[in-house]
Parts: structure tokens; sequence; C-alpha cells
């Protein structure tokens, strides 16, 4: 998965360092755990979101889209100050593989954790649960770079895509970096956000969002008979002139015969889903048809 990258946190403070910088709590991630968190600027806006867990005692990895990761590891850095944590990327020292599917399991056998955002271990390697999708199980591997494969059939890249995106989990790209509120792509609703762990940037902005009735945006999974693609902006044919939404994440599903069906995660108003129809990139192009969301999504405004 050469979309993914990782940074690399050590040091006795290293995970306090996190907690103040992350949407999740941290400082209190125990061995055996994995954390969705996502990284906002001081307005509230995903920087990126990240999954972080412990594989050793003072050692934190956090792994998200590669293209957002230089920006990240730069401005962690610029904030470490005196804190006892060193940031690095690691990328180069991990080869990062997605498992999926009941081969996949058996694979792994006693390494395989049995809960989502849960941690084992094969060999050199380290396992991540990922949420299952339509009873899918799947899997993040991390391996030490010259580690061979899995010795697993191999998964088209954008079969794996097509479980991402609806799985629901939002994953922040360059095409998205500022764009959205945690809650605006569902991180809150997939475990990303943490309501009580203290100060981090753009806390108050998401605070509020959560609390005082100003989130009018959610994310929901859409199937196409165009391509789609994350920054892609969607609009709504009562109010064609202003973009109701943006794609999130966006894949291709397995080839049907005569056609290729797109899905993707889309933010968008909530008022838009209420009648008429939505469109990617322009009013005339095909009907954005709703797909069922692995997860339950508020209706109003939160």
């Amino acid at each position: 998965m050469s979309d993914w990258g990782v940074i690399c946190a050590r040091g006795a403070e290293a995970a306090q360092f996190l907690h103040g910088q992350l949407t999740q709590d941290i400082a209190n991630l125990g061995a055996g755990q994995a954390r969705l968190a996502g990284y906002c600027s001081p307005k509230g806006r995903l920087l990126g979101t990240l999954l972080v867990w412990t594989p050793a005692p003072e050692e934190l990895l956090l792994a998200c889209s590669a293209d957002v990761l230089p920006a990240l590891l730069k401005r962690l850095s610029m904030f470490v100050l005196r804190a006892k944590c060193r940031l690095g990327d690691a990328s180069a020292e991990f080869a990062i593989h997605g498992l999926c599917g009941p081969a996949a399991r058996s694979w792994l056998g006693d390494g395989a954790p049995s809960a989502p955002w849960s941690c084992g271990s094969t060999g050199a390697g380290q396992v991540i649960r990922l949420p299952d999708v339509a009873d899918t199980p799947r899997y993040l591997l991390l391996q030490p770079a010259d580690a061979p494969a899995p010795a697993l059939p191999a998964l088209p890249a954008h079969a794996w895509a097509a479980l991402e995106v609806l799985s629901g989990v939002p994953r922040v790209t360059t095409a998205t970096v500022e764009q959205f509120v945690p809650q605006m792509v569902n991180l809150d609703l997939v475990g990303g956000v943490h309501f009580q762990k203290g100060c981090y940037p753009g806390q108050e902005i998401v605070a509020r969002s959560q609390y005082r009735g100003t989130l009018k945006r959610r994310a929901r999974l859409f199937a196409s008979d165009a391509p789609l693609r994350p920054g892609q902006e969607i609009y709504h044919d009562a109010d064609p002139q202003q973009p109701a939404g943006m794609v999130v994440l966006a894949a291709p599903l397995q080839p049907e015969p005569d056609a290729v069906r797109h899905v993707a995660l889309v933010e968008v108003k909530l008022a838009a889903l209420e009648g008429g129809h939505l469109h990617a990139g322009a009013i005339d192009a095909p009907t954005l048809q709703p797909l069922a969301m692995p997860y339950t999504v508020p209706l109003e405004p939160a």
C-alpha cells in the first residue's frame, strides 16, 4: 500500500506530546490497542487522519496517507519544543499491506486481532484489525521493508480501495486537507474524536460543532456510473450554483461485464439529503445513488 506512510514518535514524553496535538486520547493508549485520530488546524479543520498504536514502550507509530505525511511531520515537529519526543518519517523502514477475507484471517492465525482497532503480531509484523465491511474482515499489516510479502492471493488495489470507502472511515489526502471539521466526515462516529481528553489545536471549534448545534454536514456513501475522486465538489439540482459537498474517498468497484460502478464517501449538507438529486463535478453529471452506511449517522444537525 504505497499510498500510506508511517511517522515514528519515540521518547518518554512522546505519548503526552501527541495527546496534546491530536483529537484522540493518546496518553492512555495501551499495548494491544490502536486508535484513529485527527490532526487539526487552529480552525478545527483536518490536516490529516492517523492510525496510532504503540509497538513498544516509549514508541508510537502513526500511519497516515503518504501524500500528507511530510506536512504533518513538519507541523508536529514545530511544536515538540522541549518535550522528550523524537519524530521521524519511518515509511522506508516498513512495508504496509492490506489483508482481507477468511484466507487472511487463517494466514494470520493467532496473530489475528479479534476486534476492530486492536493489535496483534505475526513474525516480525504488526497487525491491526480494521472495521469489517459486509462481514469481510480487514487488517493492516506492517512489516520490515525487507520482509517477504504475505503468502496470500494478491488483491487488486481498486478492490482494497473500495473496501476502505465502504467502511465509512475517512482518510484525509492532499485533495481534502483543511476542508473538513472532524464531524463533517464522521470521524467522531468511528471513534476518532475523544471529547473529554482536553485541549488540542482546533479543540474549541470541534467541541462547539458537537454541542452547540452548528453541525449541518455529514458524510454518506454513494455510488455513481462515472469516476469520482477525492476533493471533487458535489452539487444539488435545487441549487446548482453552490457546492453541496465534497468527495472524501472514492474507488471503482469490481468491473461488471458492461460497466464499472464507482463508490465514494461524500461529505454533504444534511439539507441536501431531504430531496432532489446530487451530482459529482457538475449538475449535468450522472446522479449519485445513496448507499447504506455501516453505522448510524445522525440525520439532524448535532
